[in-house]
């Protein structure tokens, strides 16, 4: 008989058994994304347990949407996920404008696909920059916030806020974009293309960063689906080899004109992506929203050729109507500024005034947010009042953090930050 391989002295194998310890982490910690408490359950270092606290942000936002008018209330959304505060006021205006039917000019929906793509980049921005801060490395937390100074000096251009914006607004924008804006928006555009693969050399395919990441926090297309994850949440743990569809409501149920646009939706499995990755892992939620900015580039730049186009189309409009009005009679006259208040109002203007008053009946709309769908359902009054009856918001967050405990279970504590960074919350969309 061949003689036993020795053994191999660097294989140890032990099982020590330690007593279960609950460990807080939050609601301070700053791996939790905000007012979040984690309390974990181990044994030793791997995690057994993990429970999600929330409720330390709350500030009773839907209740509130049923004491103020619609308008009133668009300042509220800016606070719920305030990195995408412009995706916010969206979703609440869309969900009032189809109660009470109300069309939108088609200058506003461009405008509303312009300024939300900025913030999903901005958004995007800060979940890579805080996601590699969160596992040891600063440095691209500082690249992110360079280039997203420079949206929120647009935003600031646009409405004079840099956080909480209350811009999009119920029948459209609040104001039209300044002159000269979209010539600075498109020199930041340039700016920002030749600094991506930056930040693929500092993450995405940095050895530590993919160690730390690679095979972490699986989550199967099953369990997403049974959990209500949308968004990259979702998209991370789809394979396009298997026939997944590439879910992403701009492209599933379009809203604001988004099927006038051409973009791609970014699904695993991916070429770059390095040995030892997973689909569904921390990785591949990190790696879609990488991609998603390179599309949000793509959709920014077609909405400033479109609004250019439609704006100097309206300015030589208006100028023709403006020219022939002294040579028109009065009868032909009035009839000449009808016709251009309906231009104006089906077509060049940024707005259109909502009704005074909310018709009785009840509506929800979904939009594709940096983190996912968010859903309003907005109920009207039985009498004509415009103060709605009831106002519910469904958080995209609120789902994708409640899979923490399945995707947590088994792995190490220090594993713990990189699973709930990839999640990407934001806390006062879950505490609305």
């Amino acid at each position: 008989m061949p003689p036993e391989e020795p053994a191999d002295p660097t294989i140890i194998e032990f099982d020590v058994r330690t007593d279960e310890m609950l460990v807080n982490m939050g609601p301070q910690h700053p791996s939790t994304h905000g007012v979040l408490r984690l309390v974990l359950r181990t044994d030793g270092e791997v995690i057994s347990d993990v429970a999600p606290h929330l409720g330390y942000l709350h500030r009773c936002a839907e209740k509130i949407g049923e004491n103020v008018t619609p308008i009133q209330f668009i300042p509220y959304t800016d606070r719920m996920d305030y990195l995408a505060g412009m995706n916010m006021n969206l979703g609440y205006s869309l969900a009032i404008e189809k109660l009470a039917s109300l069309k939108v000019p088609e200058k506003a929906k461009i405008i509303r696909v312009l300024i939300c793509e900025l913030n999903r980049i901005a958004s995007h921005l800060v979940g890579m920059g805080a996601y590699g801060l969160d596992l040891g490395s600063f440095s691209p937390f500082l690249y992110a916030f360079r280039e997203r100074e420079h949206i929120l000096d647009l935003f600031e251009d646009v409405c004079g806020a840099r956080l909480t914006y209350s811009y999009l607004t119920i029948g459209g924008a609040h104001d039209d974009l300044p002159t000269g804006w979209t010539v600075r928006c498109r020199k930041f555009i340039d700016y920002l293309k030749p600094r991506i693969p930056e930040y693929h050399a500092l993450l995405t395919t940095n050895h530590i960063f993919v160690k730390r990441t690679a095979g972490i926090g699986v989550l199967s297309k099953q369990m997403a689906l049974s959990y209500g994850c949308t968004g990259p949440m979702l998209r991370g743990s789809l394979d396009s080899t298997k026939g997944d569809p590439a879910w992403d409501l701009r492209k599933t149920e379009p809203y604001s004109g988004y099927e006038e646009y051409t973009f791609d939706v970014p699904l695993p499995p991916y070429d770059t992506a390095p040995s030892g990755t997973v689909i569904g892992d921390c990785w591949h939620r990190f790696y879609v929203r990488m991609r998603e900015v390179v599309e949000s580039i793509k959709l920014v730049e077609q909405a400033m050729e479109k609004y250019e186009a439609l704006h100097a189309e309206g300015e030589k409009v208006k100028a023709e109507f403006a020219a022939r009005r002294s040579t028109l009679t009065p009868d032909e006259a009035k009839k000449a500024d009808a016709a251009l208040a309906e231009l104006m109002k089906t077509k060049y203007s940024h707005r259109v005034e909502p009704p005074r008053t909310l018709p009785a009946g009840e509506c929800y709309v979904e939009t594709e947010c940096p983190r996912g769908q968010m859903g309003f359902h907005v109920v009207g009054r039985p009498s004509k009042e415009n103060v709605p009856l009831r106002v519910r918001a469904r958080s995209s967050c609120f789902c994708n953090l409640s899979v923490t405990n399945e995707l947590c279970r088994g792995c190490l504590v220090a594993d713990v930050p990189a699973i709930v960074g990839s999640v990407d919350v934001v806390m006062g969309e879950i505490d609305r």
